[in-house]
């Protein structure tokens, strides 16, 4: 055998060897599980692991934005017209969310953190002076009050005389900053001697500025990485005790900041938010890119906020049964002290169209009203979050109370938030590595399948030139036939004949 005959055969066992190693581990998919295994370890919950300091302090820098509705016929929806609002906005502000007192529990299985919250001003994201701008709006201090003593006929009494001594009208105008951040309201000022428990000051973010929520325990996902972030505890509690039915009070998924590895486009992803007093559910919507990086699309499809003759599971939602609200909408009275509040997507997207009908400014947008997530599906991390979210308060005609009577029920804006998120360069650079290294050792058996392809390739290139050479020396080796005697003698060439003995005797 020759050297040539050697090397074509050890082309063909290497490639034939890449082949079958290469198909095979594609098959069973062992670097693909291997590379999952070590996500699995590396993303969770505990000392030393990749993701915990930068779930402690998340780096990306989160701005909330608030969008305020002012009302410029106030007097002429007291007397039954629609109201006419004109959106202001944005009032944008850097939110820091480090958390705190982050403690080891039940024996390292769990994790507990609060998550105090702060918001300083950033003038070149808004508008305008938070401080100058003013705003006329519903007076929900008013609103609240009325409600919650309409059912006396003595508290509504006193409480209507109180408020044409004290000009108290069905509408307030305030600054921004007023309204965010609290005022001395005159009526709560005057019943708080009486009910000390009754706050004078009011604000939609009032007391929300460096507090936090209470107490969160989350799984730590190192004993099932599906569990990776979920939200074990709130408050010391497993479940709430605000709705009518088990499934409606239970706390489901994490807190909106972290997701377990390795995602699916036919999950659901459960997130439990203190500001809706409820857990709420996103579904893969498309795929897209941030910075390079890819991404799916989570979004809240309209079941979350659905009626409950659209989605029947929403009837625990209902505070009573005379309180059910259509689509779009949830009245959060129960975790707000009884004031009529009801929360909904900004400018009642998704919910009924009656809802944004009946306000003159309105107008439902996908893109700047849709609440999305964008996930890396293979660690999970935000790459992109934007939550949305309106406060509304529920007014109608309230017995006892003159200023109520030519009111219809109406589900009044008052404003929405933007809260959003996109990751910095830095986190976003080191998730490009990562992803990198994952790609390249997933697909590991398909370098293998490629260089077995080429190898095939060579070894047949080598076969096809053996055959050929083999054919070559075969015609080098074989006899040519006589030349006719005209053709040599013209090449110089002597032609010798042998003229046969004949016997004579």
């Amino acid at each position: 055998m020759t050297r040539r005959s050697c090397a074509i055969y050890g082309v063909g066992i290497v490639c034939a060897s890449l082949l079958v190693i290469g198909i095979s581990l594609t098959v069973a998919q062992v670097f693909q599980t291997l590379i999952h295994n070590r996500l699995k370890k590396e993303i969770t919950l505990t000392e030393g692991s990749r993701v915990f300091e930068t779930w402690k302090n998340p780096p990306p820098p989160v701005f909330m934005q608030y969008f305020f509705f002012n009302v410029t016929n106030p007097d002429d929806f007291l007397v039954g017209a629609k109201p006419i609002v004109s959106q202001v906005g944005p009032y944008t502000y850097r939110e820091y969310r480090a958390k705190e007192n982050v403690t080891f529990v039940d024996n390292g299985t769990r994790v507990s953190a609060y998550q105090p919250k702060t918001f300083v001003f950033l003038p070149e994201r808004s508008v305008g002076d938070p401080d100058d701008d003013m705003i006329t709006t519903i007076n929900i201090p008013a609103v609240a009050v009325m409600n919650k003593v309409k059912d006396s006929f003595w508290k509504s009494s006193m409480v209507s005389v109180w408020m044409n001594s004290l000009q108290v009208g069905m509408f307030m105008t305030r600054s921004v900053n007023e309204l965010l951040w609290g005022f001395k309201d005159p009526l709560l000022s005057r019943i708080h001697p009486i009910n000390p428990e009754i706050d004078e000051y009011f604000g939609l973010m009032y007391k929300k500025n460096g507090s936090n929520d209470g107490e969160f325990v989350y799984h730590t996902g190192e004993a099932d990485f599906m569990d990776y972030g979920r939200v074990a505890t709130f408050k010391g509690e497993s479940k709430l005790s605000l709705w009518t039915s088990e499934q409606s009070n239970m706390i489901n998924g994490t807190d909106g900041s972290a997701f377990h590895p390795l995602l699916s486009k036919t999950e659901r992803l459960y997130i439990f938010s203190p500001d809706l007093c409820r857990s709420i559910f996103m579904e893969f919507e498309k795929d897209v890119k941030v910075k390079g990086l890819p991404a799916y699309r989570f979004t809240p499809p309209r079941d979350v906020l659905a009626s409950k003759e659209e989605n029947p599971a929403n009837e625990g939602f209902c505070v009573s049964p005379k309180e059910c609200l259509g689509t779009g909408l949830l009245k959060v009275s129960v975790c707000r002290k009884g004031a009529p509040v009801v929360t909904s997507f900004p400018h009642f997207y998704l919910g009924d169209e009656k809802y944004s009908n009946a306000i003159v400014g309105l107008d439902p947008v996908r893109e700047h009203h849709q609440t999305y997530l964008d996930l890396n599906p293979t660690t999970g991390v935000p790459i992109r979050a934007s939550k949305r979210a309106q406060i509304n308060i529920l007014i109608n005609r309230i017995s006892g109370f003159p200023k109520t009577k030519s009111l219809n029920e109406t589900i009044f804006p008052v404003m929405f938030i933007n809260e959003t998120v996109v990751i910095d360069d830095v986190s976003a650079a080191k998730l490009h590595k990562l992803l990198l290294m994952v790609s390249l050792v997933s697909n590991f058996p398909l370098v293998l399948v490629g260089l077995g392809a080429i190898l095939l390739l060579v070894f047949i290139g080598l076969i096809v030139c053996e055959c050929k050479q083999k054919k070559s020396t075969k015609e080098d080796t074989s006899y040519s036939p006589v030349s006719n005697k005209e053709a040599d003698e013209k090449n110089g060439c002597s032609y010798v004949a042998l003229t046969p003995v004949i016997d004579k005797s």
